[in-house]
């Protein structure tokens, strides 16, 4: 069975804006384009978007996962596996919070704070990465996304960090004046963004950086940094690249 775009992004809750990017970037080709340009996906490409969710449900990077996905000595059973042990402990944290909550929600007095620990979730991600990484690294797409930051210093990483700073802290002086996201300055932030992300990473597109503005706002990692700076900011960002996508 082959689905469009606009099924599958119905079916999984993904913008169809995602999926392109996911396109984009080889991190999921559709298994067909039809001479009219619609994309079609067949039963192989909507297993390789289930391993992707669980994937990035674990917080691994996209390159990352097109990396794991793309060697051909990925063993499905042996990840799912993997993904069913960190599922687990992440189940587990959340239980113990909500044991937490319903026992404040009925009056007992409880200081009790080791239930937001999750240093044996991040331990062991950590070390699932580290040993997919051991596996996997030595793919075309590791090569490909490793290579520029292989070669960046301590003082690169400091002046990369300081323009995104600078960047972000602009685009949310610029929500507090109550500027519009299509608003001339906004937009300018949107361009250097793109040229920041060229520069320092890997070529953005403008298709790149709308699918990347999407999930500013769709991915729960991109929007608790965002949202950090100043609530409502994901939301602010997204619509201002979109209208950069649109007619910048």
């Amino acid at each position: 069975m082959k689905r469009t775009v606009s099924q599958v992004a119905k079916l999984t809750g993904i913008s169809v804006r995602t999926l392109h990017y996911y396109d984009e970037t080889g991190l999921l080709p559709p298994s067909e384009v039809t001479e009219a340009g619609y994309r079609l996906y067949d039963d192989a490409a909507m297993a390789r978007l289930q391993q992707i969710l669980f994937f990035r449900e674990l917080g691994f990077a996209l390159m990352d996962i097109r990396g794991i996905l793309d060697d051909p000595s990925f063993d499905q059973t042996q990840a799912l596996v993997r993904h069913r042990e960190l599922l687990t402990l992440k189940r587990q944290r959340l239980d113990g919070i909500l044991r937490l909550v319903d026992s404040l929600l009925k009056g007992e007095c409880s200081m009790r704070f080791d239930a937001f620990d999750a240093s044996s979730l991040e331990e062991a991600r950590d070390r699932y990465a580290k040993e997919a990484k051991e596996r996997y690294g030595g793919t075309a797409a590791y090569r490909e996304s490793e290579k520029k930051a292989a070669a960046y210093t301590k003082a690169d990483w400091a002046r990369i960090q300081g323009e995104m700073n600078e960047i972000f802290d602009a685009l949310a002086a610029q929500m507090a004046a109550g500027a519009a996201p299509s608003g001339p300055a906004v937009q300018a932030l949107a361009a250097r963004w793109q040229e920041h992300i060229s520069k320092n990473h890997y070529a953005c597109t403008k298709e790149i950086l709308a699918g990347l503005g999407q999930m500013y706002v769709e991915d729960s990692r991109f929007a608790e940094t965002f949202e950090g700076l100043a609530p409502g900011l994901a939301r602010y960002f997204s619509d201002a690249i979109a209208v950069y996508c649109r007619e910048g």
